[in-house]
């Protein structure tokens, strides 16, 4: 069956009370600018609480379902049958035509579903559930009726127009982006920071991100693999403008300047500084890293208490507890994981010490820090005033 429109389903937005209808008007947004790049004309609309995409044209299903599938917001696809209203009759026969043509193998169970929305309807849910539970064996003999585990749980709306559908495929679930504002992502080349950025958007916030590249010590690939890794995000939370900041003076200064079992805590807490300043100027409401407790030297507790100390806006982690394991198996549901996995290094690897500090303190840093005279500051301005901006779709 070639179906032609979806029902979309969403859950969380479904509880906001009076302000649901900004959030919806949020999720229509979000999902036609989803099927831009999907061959085919969509007419999105809302009408009494449900979200539906028409198609208008001939259209790639499998691709607009995949659109779909990564609205954040979303929380089914329902590829739906829609019909005009004329009566029971008419209703039985198109209920059998469906199921005729969407299930080619009848050997299976299953449970009628009604709601009965238009209450001017003249047959009540259950008369309803019966009836076309009654049509549908009378049409195929060998299909079973199964109320309690069905192989296809057929759903009949009954509102201006009739829905008919049985399939619901899972969407990332969240709140629609843009509707909780704005925050910068500090992005790496590695596995952590792409799935950081997704779980942030999902809660509805817009991402922009910062990358900071160190030439020659990072290649013109290194800079590519996270435009690419941008791009990979950016199909969940939607454009990300994408901050560049070349770090190389920067982190030979440091290098050159201060103790190198301190170096990655001191160039963290300069890159925590850059990317804040850059947050600010762009309406940034806060600060997104991949750091997760105890993974790495410069993410035990106490190295992040001392990396913090330089931020005035919060710092969000949301894999803060997060096991690596758990990491990779998301990243790779995302989609992210392969291209994170690319050998391109990026400038926290290329300048780490071989014996780090675990457990800085926040005086021991600072008086490293003290080494790094005016011309510091010199250094992160032009940082800042050279970072190349790149809008990333």
């Amino acid at each position: 069956m070639q179906f032609q429109a979806f029902l979309v389903k969403y859950a969380e937005i479904g509880v906001k009370g009076n302000n649901r209808g900004m959030f919806e008007d949020a999720l229509l947004r979000q999902i036609r600018h989803a099927l831009r790049p999907v061959e085919g004309k969509f007419q999105v609309l809302k009408t009494s609480g449900r979200i539906y995409v028409q198609a208008e044209s001939a259209f790639d299903y499998e691709e607009a379902v995949g659109a779909l599938k990564r609205v954040f917001g979303v929380s089914a696809v329902c590829p739906l049958k829609q019909v005009e209203d004329r009566g029971p009759e008419d209703l039985y026969r198109q209920v059998v035509s469906y199921m005729d043509q969407v299930y080619e193998n009848k050997n299976l169970t299953f449970k009628v579903e009604c709601r009965r929305a238009r209450k001017n309807y003249p047959l009540h849910s259950q008369e309803l559930n019966a009836k076309l539970g009654e049509v549908i064996l009378d049409a195929f003999p060998e299909i079973r009726v199964d109320v309690h585990h069905p192989d296809v749980l057929l759903r009949v709306e009954i509102r201006e127009k009739i829905n008919l559908y049985s399939e619901e495929i899972p969407g990332p679930g969240g709140m629609p982006v843009g509707t909780n504002g704005k925050a910068m992502l500090l992005l790496s080349g590695g596995i952590d920071s792409p799935v950081a950025g997704y779980r942030i958007a999902k809660r509805g916030v817009k991402i922009d991100a910062v990358y900071f590249h160190a030439p020659p010590y990072t290649s013109e690939r290194a800079k590519q693999k996270v435009v690419d890794l941008a791009r990979l995000v950016a199909r969940y939370s939607g454009p990300i403008a994408l901050h560049v900041v070349n770090f190389t003076d920067v982190q030979l200064y440091i290098y050159d300047k201060c103790p190198h079992d301190q170096l990655t805590i001191i160039m963290r807490r300069y890159m925590m500084k850059i990317a804040e300043h850059i947050a600010k100027e762009t309406d940034c409401l806060g600060l997104i890293t991949g750091e997760s407790i105890g993974q790495v030297a410069s993410q035990t507790m106490q190295s992040l208490a001392v990396t913090n100390e330089v931020c005035t806006l919060p710092v969000y982690r949301p894999l803060i507890g997060m096991d690596k394991q758990e990491i990779v198996e998301l990243s790779q549901e995302i989609g992210t994981f392969e291209t994170s996995i690319q050998p391109f290094e990026d400038c926290c690897t290329i300048f780490v010490a071989k014996h780090p500090v675990t457990r800085p303190t926040l005086k021991s840093i600072q008086k490293s820090e003290a080494r790094l005279d005016s011309h510091m500051e010199e250094l992160v301005e032009t940082a800042i005033a050279t970072a190349e901006r790149i809008w990333v779709e």
